[in-house]
């Protein structure tokens, strides 16, 4: 086994039921009910129009500015996979355009979450399939390797596998865990009824603020004349 350079040729996705289920929630009901420490980091931001990016991992790593994992994981992608690449945030090459997005079409593919530039901006823009970029840039990428499809990757600080659910919408990204996809599931509808309730009250006038002077009261905050 070579390590850097190597594919993982199956694994477990999470199921099409939760994809739906969670699909509904915003981002940050999710992060909230994962303790705020699953962000993918503020650089990635969508580069399509709008709409719900949701779907099990295909996770893939390159080094900065090469493509040829990116190319093998579209021609490997299952309908409805979200591909997700770690190619270290640089911005010096693009790691995908317009004709690697229309053939990802065709195959079915979700969305990308690429830790990279893109270019075709403008046309990625208006074909509106969820993207995730660093940035734009004109300049092509590189097609040798070496890199991995189909083992966990790391974005900012969270650990992506292969099958873990990708949910993004215009606030960021967070992986949902297979194996704690329920528990984080009820704790997200649980945090979105919750302001849902809170929104109703605030266009009514009648949420109570009290809240906010007894949390100043016991941090210590003292009043000045």
């Amino acid at each position: 086994m070579t390590h850097g350079f190597r594919i993982k040729r199956s694994w477990t996705r999470i199921g099409a039921d939760m994809v739906a289920a969670f699909r509904d929630l915003p981002v940050a009901n999710v992060s909230d009910s994962m303790s705020r420490l699953a962000a993918f980091g503020p650089e990635l931001r969508p580069m399509h129009r709008s709409g719900v990016l949701a779907g099990p991992a295909l996770t893939v790593r390159s080094r900065p500015g090469d493509n040829l994992m990116l190319h093998k994981a579209i021609d490997m992608a299952e309908p409805g996979d979200v591909i997700v690449l770690d190619a270290g945030g640089d911005m010096t090459n693009s790691l995908m355009g317009e004709l690697m997005l229309a053939h990802a079409i065709r195959r079915g593919v979700a969305g990308f979450v690429l830790h990279g530039a893109i270019r075709d901006a403008e046309a990625i823009r208006e074909r509106n399939l969820p993207v995730y970029g660093c940035g734009i840039t004109h300049r092509g990428p590189y097609r040798t390797g070496p890199g991995e499809i189909g083992l966990p990757i790391s974005l900012g600080g969270s650990v992506i596998r292969p099958g873990d659910l990708i949910l993004g919408d215009y606030d960021g990204l967070v992986a949902v865990p297979q194996d704690e996809a329920e528990t984080i599931l009820a704790a997200a509808r649980k945090k979105h009824a919750a302001e849902t309730r809170q929104m109703a009250e605030t266009e009514a006038g009648t949420l109570d603020r009290a809240w906010v002077d007894k949390a100043l009261e016991a941090a210590g905050c003292v009043w000045l004349d």
